[in-house]
C-alpha cells in the first residue's frame, strides 16, 4: 500500500521504518523542510534515534498536499496540540487515519480520533498506542502494542500494516479507552518522575502506578470506556514503561520538575512534545466536567499550572482520607 506519516519526529520515523520493512511504500512528511533534507541525505536521524540507519526506500516529503498524494492511508504522528490543525488541512481526505498521538484537546476534551472525525469527515479513525518507546521500536527490541477502531475490520486493518515479529499488534474496539489510556499515563509518567526527583522509592512508585491506573479508569469508565481496557497494553503496559523507563520524557520532566526545575524553563528548553503538560490540563478540567475523583491529576496540574512545591503536593495526596481500594 501507499502510505503516508505526517510526523517526521522519533515516533513517526519509527513507525515509517516499521512500515517500510513491510514492504509498503511509505513516505514522510514534516514542517521542517530543511530537517527532512538533511534526514534524505544522511539517511539517520541522530537527533532522535541515534545510529538507525533509514533504507532509501524511505521517501520524505516537505509538501502536505505532495505527501498525501495517492495514499491509501495515513498515520499521524503529530504533537496533539497541533493535530486539529493538520487534520483540516487534510479535510478532503477520504480512508483509514491512523492517530499515534496520545492527547486530549484542551479546549474541547475530545481524543485524537474525535477530533480526526470532525475534521476529515471522510476519515476512518484508527488508533496505534501501547508501551512503545520509539528508539526501542527502531532497534527492532520486541515490543507489542494495540490497534483499535470502533470497527473489528479496521483495527484488523492496522494490525496487518504495522504487524512484526518484533513489533506485535492485538486489537480492540474499545476506541475511546485505548486512547484515553495513552494520553493519561502521561500525566502519571510525571508524577512519577517528581517521585524520582524527590529521591523516593520503589514503594512510592509502585504506589502510585497503581493508583493512577486506578484514576484512568474511573475517567475512562465515566467515558464509556470498558475498564478491562485499563489492564491492557494501552493503560497498564503503557502506563509502566513511561513511569520507569529512562528513555521516557514525560518522566524525565517530571523527575526535574522534583528536582526543584522551572516548569516554564523546561517547556521553552523542550525540542520535543512534553504530551503529560497540556493533558495534565486538559485531563483535570475533563475529570471535574463527569465529576470524577482525581486526585493525582488534579496535584500533577496543579505543579505545572500553578507552581506548587512538588513536596507540598505530595503531602496534600499522603494527607487525603483513608478509604476502600477501588
Amino acid at each position: 500500500m501507499n502510505l503516508t506519516v505526517l510526523g517526521a519526529g522519533a515516533w513517526g520515523t519509527s513507525l515509517g521504518l516499521l512500515l517500510d520493512q513491510n514492504r509498503h511504500q511509505v513516505r514522510i512528511w514534516g514542517h521542517n523542510a530543511e530537517h527532512l533534507a538533511e534526514i534524505a541525505r544522511e539517511r539517520t536521524h541522530d537527533r532522535a534515534l541515534p545510529n538507525i540507519l533509514i533504507p532509501a526506500s524511505l521517501s520524505f516529503e516537505p509538501d502536505l498536499n505532495l505527501a498525501l498524494e495517492g495514499a491509501h492511508a495515513v498515520v499521524l504522528a503529530v504533537p496533539s496540540r497541533a493535530l486539529r490543525a493538520i487534520a483540516t488541512r487534510m479535510s478532503a481526505f477520504r480512508g483509514p487515519v491512523i492517530s499515534v498521538t496520545k492527547g486530549i484537546e484542551a479546549e474541547t476534551g475530545l481524543t485524537m480520533c474525535s477530533v480526526l472525525q470532525q475534521a476529515i469527515p471522510g476519515a476512518i479513525p484508527a488508533a496505534l498506542s501501547g508501551p512503545s518507546l520509539a528508539l526501542e521500536v527502531a532497534r527492532g527490541i520486541p515490543t507489542a502494542v494495540v490497534a483499535a477502531a470502533e470497527e473489528p475490520a479496521t483495527a484488523r486493518l492496522v494490525q496487518e500494516l504495522f504487524h512484526r515479529p518484533a513489533f506485535r499488534v492485538y486489537t480492540s474496539t474499545d476506541l475511546i479507552g485505548v486512547e484515553l489510556g495513552g494520553a493519561l499515563k502521561n500525566v502519571m509518567a510525571i508524577a512519577a518522575g517528581v517521585c524520582d526527583g524527590l529521591a523516593f522509592g520503589d514503594n512510592s512508585k509502585a504506589a502510585l502506578i497503581t493508583r493512577g491506573q486506578a484514576e484512568m479508569r474511573r475517567i475512562g469508565i465515566a467515558c464509556g470506556a470498558r475498564p478491562e481496557t485499563f489492564s491492557g497494553l494501552s493503560g497498564l503496559g503503557d502506563l509502566t514503561v513511561t513511569c520507569f523507563s529512562r528513555l521516557s520524557r514525560n518522566r524525565t520532566f517530571g523527575e526535574r520538575i522534583g528536582r526543584g526545575e522551572s516548569v516554564p524553563t523546561l517547556i521553552a528548553e523542550s525540542r520535543s512534545a512534553i504530551e503529560g503538560y497540556p493533558t495534565a490540563q486538559s485531563a483535570r478540567d475533563l475529570a471535574r466536567r463527569l465529576g470524577v475523583v482525581a486526585p493525582i491529576t488534579h496535584e500533577v496540574h496543579a505543579m505545572l499550572y500553578e507552581a506548587k512545591d512538588p513536596r507540598r503536593a505530595v503531602q496534600d495526596l499522603l494527607n487525603r482520607d483513608s478509604k476502600a481500594e477501588d
